[in-house]
């Protein structure tokens, strides 16, 4: 016998009512705000490849695009929390900035007198070192806001000064080269790719995943007696998503390596030169799989677990958060603490792309963090947001950057297109919320 389905899409005459398109939005439970930022980036996407004369579109360029996304794709996961909550953190692109110089001092200056250079141990430590200065820096300012009710902007517009200043005394103006071997896989490039073996098998699990989460949904809202979609509507999601994960995997083993780098690959490896050239993938780069693992992760925590209940909570309504019994004040500084750590990874990533630590090193990456969360739907009102949605914008500005770059435009230009988009994105949301009440 057929399994007795409650879907959202009950019958009744509502449903006789509604248009195909609405039922099949209820049914899928698609944001209608997140498809409306796919589609202005396929836009984007579409506009650009025409106007730069088919460049942009290409294998190169996407894979660069998703790399260069990478490190404002991190910081975007915790910036949805911190503002959802009603607070800012304007002090993102320092810490990075601080982050990225302690981590390329001691593996550059310090540690090479222990240890040696190049030796395996030095990316970890190096790496601990940074997320230690990272989660330190976002706990402190946390408490500064918890406990002594200094509003978020000033403190961290304090700390946008004051760890941009800390920056320049670490090494006194002076950029820090070259970086630990290892510590630079997680920069991508050629030795920080995987491959089009390993790509295949990490899409694989990736769709094994997406399948099982939907399973599992599935299970977890009839257990709890909640609507279930329809069977075609899983069907689709599952599909959907599979098909995403190996179309981008496909993308980035379309993009090869350079021919002299591929020749002294095969040179070093004794393997014969053949006429026509040898292909070798780059596949996913080390950036963009740790992006996607912190995105899951930030996914999980935020809507999995008890804080991530708490953060929204609080963002909802703060007095009755705390009537509830919800100790914003420590869960305020977990939230910076967990942005400091953020900060770290998303400054080993940046330190490692340019094999360098350098002062200017996150430089407004504040403005592209910040925007990148309001245009994938958080509220500066707090109580809403996602982090697909926040991953997802700063997919959108740095499609933008690149575009801009591809066409030959002055920075000057580039950032008043960013300060525009930033500003048409809070108009959007705030005509979104009047509608919606």
């Amino acid at each position: 016998m057929a399994e007795t389905v409650h879907s959202t899409t009950s019958n009744g005459p509502r449903n006789a009512e509604t248009n195909p398109v609405a039922r099949f939005f209820r049914a899928t439970e698609i944001d209608t705000r997140l498809l409306g930022m796919v589609g202005a980036l396929l836009i984007i996407w579409i506009g650009f490849q025409i106007m730069t004369g088919g460049l942009f579109l290409t294998p190169r360029n996407l894979w660069n695009l998703s790399v260069q996304t990478s490190s404002v794709a991190v910081m975007a996961t915790g910036m949805v929390l911190v503002i959802v909550t009603r607070n800012i953190d304007l002090s993102v692109g320092s810490m990075l900035g601080f982050c990225g110089m302690v981590m390329g001092v001691l593996q550059a200056q310090v540690l090479p007198q222990y240890l040696g250079f190049n030796s395996p141990a030095t990316w970890i430590i190096t790496l601990a070192a940074g997320l230690i200065v990272g989660g330190s820096i976002g706990m402190l300012q946390g408490m500064i806001i918890a406990f002594l009710n200094v509003p978020s902007f000033i403190v961290t517009l304090g700390g946008l000064l004051v760890w941009r200043g800390a920056t320049w005394f670490v090494t006194s103006g002076q950029t820090v080269a070259p970086m630990d071997i290892n510590f630079r896989i997680m920069g991508g490039g050629t030795d920080g790719s995987i491959g089009a073996t390993w790509s295949w098998i990490v899409g694989v699990i990736a769709c094994l995943a997406i399948v099982a989460s939907i399973v599992n949904s599935r299970r977890q809202r009839r257990r709890f007696g909640f609507p279930r979609r329809p069977l075609w509507a899983e069907y689709f999601l599952s599909a959907l998503g599979c098909v995403l994960v190996l179309g981008a995997i496909a993308v980035a083993n379309n993009y090869y390596w350079p021919t002299n780098i591929a020749k002294r690959y095969a040179e070093a490896n004794g393997i014969p030169w053949p006429e026509t050239g040898l292909d070798i993938p780059y596949g996913i780069a080390v950036p963009v799989l740790i992006a996607v693992i912190v995105g899951a992760i930030m996914t999980f925590i935020a809507t999995r677990l008890r804080f991530g209940r708490y953060v929204f909570a609080i963002g909802g309504n703060p007095e009755a958060a705390e009537l509830a019994g919800i100790k914003t004040r420590w869960v305020t500084i977990r939230i910076f603490a967990l942005m400091g750590l953020l900060c770290a990874i998303a400054g080993a990533i940046s330190t490692a792309r340019l094999n360098a630590a350098t002062n200017a090193q996150g430089e407004l990456d504040e403005l592209y963090t910040i925007a990148a969360a309001v245009i994938g739907g958080t509220s500066l009102a707090g109580g809403t947001g996602t982090i697909a949605g926040a991953m997802l914008g700063a997919l959108v500005m740095q499609s933008l950057q690149s575009g801009m770059v591809l066409l030959g435009i002055d920075s000057p230009f580039q950032r008043i297109v960013v300060g525009a988009v930033l500003v048409v994105a809070v108009w959007l949301d705030t005509v979104y919320r009047a509608r919606a009440k």
